[in-house]
């Protein structure tokens, strides 16, 4: 592999998706030598299932994914957790509730839209990702998600 051709053609690219990630340029830039790092030290877990960008993002999620991990464990709660007001409390509550029910219908959504669904949102695939995986069009994939969307909230409403 071609490490010096591999940063110059996905530099910008994996550091634009980090940038989106931490907001912040510093941690992002540091976050993208790390991971072309990474990258370097271990070609051997890209198993060209995914194009290189993709395998490069992944890595830079896993890398920010365990400094935010490392940050919690490093700072006192009290530091990072302010005391919630009772409005802060019972909005929680609310969000934890709503968050439920969701989980609830989608289980309880038919195929394809659940898997579409979890796909996009929990596995954050793209479309081009998902339609891959159902052997469909990025159309079909779109489609499939915005219906799922909509079933979703028309159970929420009607729960």
């Amino acid at each position: 592999m071609d490490y010096e051709k591999l940063y110059r053609s996905f530099y910008m690219q994996v550091y634009s998706y980090v940038l989106s990630l931490t907001g912040d340029r510093d941690e992002a830039e540091e976050i993208t030598q790390n991971t072309f790092v990474k990258a370097m030290s271990s070609p051997a877990s890209y198993r060209k299932e995914a194009s290189e960008v993709t395998w490069l993002c992944a890595i830079a999620r896993n890398l920010y994914t365990d400094g935010i991990r490392a940050r919690k464990r490093t700072v006192p709660l009290e530091e990072t957790e302010p005391i919630p007001s009772d409005t802060d409390l019972l909005q929680s509550i609310v969000d934890t509730d709503a968050a439920f029910r969701i989980h609830v219908i989608l289980h309880r959504l038919e195929e394809p839209y659940k898997e579409v669904f979890s796909l996009r949102v929990f596995g954050e695939l793209s479309f081009a990702q998902i339609a891959a995986i159902f052997d469909k069009s990025e159309a079909w994939a779109r489609v499939t998600y915005h219906r799922a969307g909509l079933k979703i909230r028309e159970r929420m409403g009607g729960s």
